[in-house]
């Protein structure tokens, strides 16, 4: 492992800690040359299913973008890191239990949709704008007013 502020691959473990969900190991390590400390992070590789996007073309699945599309959805609301970091670990244990080589990208937006709307409501709607493609405030107008008669009716 190379130190990130100077290149040197001399380093020792300080701390080693598990993950709440048992998922993740998290080191905290300091460099022997310039003695900066760093963070790293292990989980198990597993092999997640390519996404079909809506044009057709296939893409490996990737925590990244998944993340970034939650974080942007939760930019300014009240939504911890470590809440954002649960859901897509519920959506990478969904997608391997599902075991398919191949999920479309529609059906992941719904997944992460519904658990915005369990974790922050102006965040599901922000997500939908653009997963959705809303074009105008009746867009935004149908959504909300799924949303409400899905909180009438009971999630089923």
């Amino acid at each position: 492992m190379r130190c990130p502020s100077c290149g040197d691959e001399a380093n020792r473990v300080i701390d080693t800690r598990l993950s709440r969900d048992g998922e993740e190991i998290r080191r905290r390590r300091e460099c022997e040359e310039c003695k900066r400390r760093f963070t790293t992070r292990e989980r198990v590789e597993r092999s997640l299913p390519k996404i079909i996007k809506r044009d057709a073309r296939r893409e490996d699945y990737s925590r990244e973008k998944l993340q970034r599309g939650l974080d942007s959805a939760c930019v300014k609301r009240p939504v911890s890191v470590d809440a954002l970091e649960r859901i897509a670990d519920r959506v990478e244990r969904w997608l391997q239990e599902r075991g398919d080589a191949e999920v479309a990208s529609a059906e992941l937006g719904e997944r992460l949709m519904d658990e915005l709307k369990v974790l922050d409501r102006l965040a599901a709607i922000r997500f939908a704008s653009v997963f959705h493609e809303f074009e105008s405030t009746d867009d935004y107008a149908e959504f909300i007013a799924r949303l409400e008669a899905d909180d009438e009716g009971g999630d089923e």
